[in-house]
């Protein structure tokens, strides 16, 4: 054999190794919790800004796994969507309620998210909000403001 063979044959062994013993065991636990929802996409239609039972939902879901389910966390993809979740587990067979509100001062069509994060096989789970805001006449929503009649003085 040749040095460049010799050379070839010694890193492919190396190479056949590391990557052999560096492998995680991936371990399947098919009991496991899985969350299931009723409806992952839910249009919240069209609503009037400052409408507040207009921007706020509730996402029924289920644990059709075999062991309780513990949902750790649910965030919001931003500030404006706030979301609300048992912090108890779920037993297997029953359900729960994930409540959503959305900051309804903002004008304009929303599409957002809310990642559910869980001890589920099939955690991250992601749900959706989506809809749009009209803006209401601000001339009949605020109130009237005088200008004052007081005037600050230099001493």
């Amino acid at each position: 054999m040749n040095k460049f063979t010799l050379l070839i044959l010694q890193l492919s062994i190396f190479f056949i190794i590391t990557i052999g013993f560096s492998q995680d065991k991936v371990i399947i636990n098919y009991n496991a919790p899985e969350i299931k929802f009723n409806t992952e996409v839910m249009d919240l239609g069209t609503f009037m800004q400052y409408d507040d039972p207009s921007s706020q939902c509730e996402f029924i879901f289920t644990n059709t796994g075999k062991e309780p389910l513990i949902i750790s966390k649910a965030k919001g993809s931003c500030g404006c969507t706030v979301p609300e979740w048992p912090k108890e587990p779920i037993m297997s067979g029953e359900t729960g309620l994930i409540k959503v509100n959305y900051d309804e001062k903002r004008v304009g069509s929303f599409n957002k998210s809310i990642t559910i994060t869980s001890n589920a096989k099939n955690s991250p789970q992601i749900i959706k909000i989506k809809g749009k805001i009209i803006a209401v006449d601000k001339k009949s929503t605020e109130p009237l403001k005088k200008q004052s009649n007081l005037v600050p003085t230099a001493n």
